[in-house]
């Protein structure tokens, strides 16, 4: 009873209410103004009425899941970097240090996997423009 009584409560209890009638709006118009069709797939799933063309189950490249961890290292890098930035004069000297280190070993990293070839999983163009010049030489 102390909840009902409390007279701060209420804005609360008055937003709920309105993004409740809302939501209830907007269900309810979407529903009566809604195309409706019948097709054989629609009832498929991921297709909505669409034939299905071949087999949902692809086989990607393990390239774009590495390129993927990359981003998320490298994302979470210049995170790290940009809050060293903010506290940069509570660190001082000892915390320019240990950033110079860091940014350090991420060129190395990032040189490392430049030369195993971790980045270079599309074509490669040199062969690509070797073998035009080689069609265009064979061609009278």
């Amino acid at each position: 009873m102390q909840l009902i009584k409390d007279i701060t409560f209420w804005p609360f209890i008055v937003f709920a209410f309105i993004v409740f009638l809302l939501i209830g709006i907007m269900i309810g118009l979407s529903w009566i103004l809604g195309e409706r069709h019948k097709e054989k797939t629609t009832n498929e799933p991921y297709e909505s009425g669409i034939p299905p063309t071949g087999d949902a189950r692809l086989r990607f490249s393990s390239g774009f899941y590495i390129i993927a961890m990359f981003f998320v290292i490298f994302d979470l890098d210049a995170a790290f970097i940009m809050l060293w930035a903010v506290s940069f004069r509570e660190l001082g000297v000892g915390g320019y240090i240990g950033i110079l280190i860091f940014i350090g070993l991420l060129v190395v990293l990032l040189i490392y996997e430049l030369s195993i070839g971790a980045l270079d999983f599309g074509p490669n163009g040199k062969k690509i423009l070797k073998f035009k010049n080689r069609i265009k030489e064979e061609l009278p």
